[in-house]
Order: C-alpha cells, then sequence, then structure tokens
C-alpha cells in the first residue's frame, strides 16, 4: 500500500503513513480543512453558507 503524499510505502512503525512527516502532513491537512467529510445535515449546511458569505464580506489579509 503506498501514501498519497509521497507515493512512498507505508512502515510498520508509522502505518499507515510512511513517516512521521507525513503523518503530520496528514493532520494537517485535516485541521486546515483540506480534507473533510461531508454532511447532509441542513444545519450544517446551512453554517457553511453563512460562514462562506462571511468570508466573501471580510478583507483579505495582506501578505
Amino acid at each position: 500500500m503506498s501514501r498519497p503524499i509521497c507515493k512512498a510505502e507505508t512502515i510498520k512503525a508509522h502505518r499507515p503513513f510512511c513517516s512521521r512527516r507525513c503523518a503530520d502532513i496528514d493532520l494537517g491537512r485535516w485541521f486546515s480543512g483540506s480534507y473533510a467529510v461531508p454532511s447532509r445535515d441542513p444545519e450544517d449546511v446551512e453554517a457553511a453558507i453563512e460562514a462562506a458569505e462571511a468570508a466573501q464580506d471580510r478583507p483579505a489579509k495582506p501578505h
């Protein structure tokens, strides 16, 4: 089984990842919202719409 992050084979000590680094990258993607589990709950959909509208109303942060 190879990982989608780096394509390396998994190592038993870090399973299902190949290294601690890839595990941390994967966790960071969950925290940032890059990965998400879809929901069809009307309250979740409503909250997502409100969050998207609020984000559009805010000025962009300078880099």
